[in-house]
């Protein structure tokens, strides 16, 4: 299914499509404010599977990270984080940044990885951020498989490629080229593991 939901004035009622197919264990293909990722519910596990089918990646080594609303769900999916640290995701999010976190306890076992980290994401996407405010819970995302880079801006062209391993793809407009910016804050010593669309000035 191909959804066309408004980048600045989601329709409700697609919203409530998107979630109960990702409640019902569902794979969707989403907007985020860089470019369109894999998501999926995090309490999934099947899907979770799919999604590194569909990528060719063992989960636990595949690079995948929890969507947010905001910083409420910090405190839930990873071990206390200092003040100092706090202010700095405060600073940058929501923006085009995955930081590297340590995972609490309430990370499902398939997702933290042997570090026992999560990458946390709060897009600069009102369709991603409404999502997941409606699921209540953070949406697993994973970028595309492949280096497609400049078709997958394209919903459609997205949609041929992907219309038979997932389940809705939304189409929020044309997406971007460049994926988020990946910082490490798992050490004192903030480090840059890939250079994105959010400039880091840490």
């Amino acid at each position: 299914m191909l959804l066309q939901v408004h980048p600045d004035n989601p329709n409700p009622r697609y919203i409530k499509t998107i979630t109960e197919c990702l409640l019902d264990g569902g794979v969707i293909v989403y907007p985020t404010d860089t470019i369109y990722g894999l998501g999926c519910d995090i309490f999934q596990p099947k899907a979770i599977e799919r999604i590194a089918r569909i990528k060719q990646v063992d989960p636990a080594k595949a690079r995948l990270s929890f969507v947010c609303y905001d910083l409420s769900d910090l405190s839930k999916y990873t071990k206390s984080i200092s003040t100092p640290l706090y202010r700095t995701l405060k600073n940058y999010l929501p923006g085009p940044y995955t930081f590297i976190l340590p995972a609490s306890k309430e990370v499902p076992k398939i997702l933290s990885s042997k570090k026992n980290t999560i990458g946390l994401r709060v897009p600069d996407n009102l369709i991603a951020r409404t999502i997941v405010k409606e699921l209540g819970h953070p949406v697993l995302s994973a970028s595309l498989p492949g280096d497609m880079v400049e078709e997958y801006t394209d919903p459609e062209i997205i949609y041929e490629k992907f219309e038979k391993l997932v389940d809705i793809v939304v189409d929020g407009g044309i997406g971007g080229m460049i994926p988020s910016t990946i910082i490490d804050c798992t050490t004192d010593e903030y480090e840059v593991i890939r250079e994105g669309a959010g400039v880091w000035e840490g």
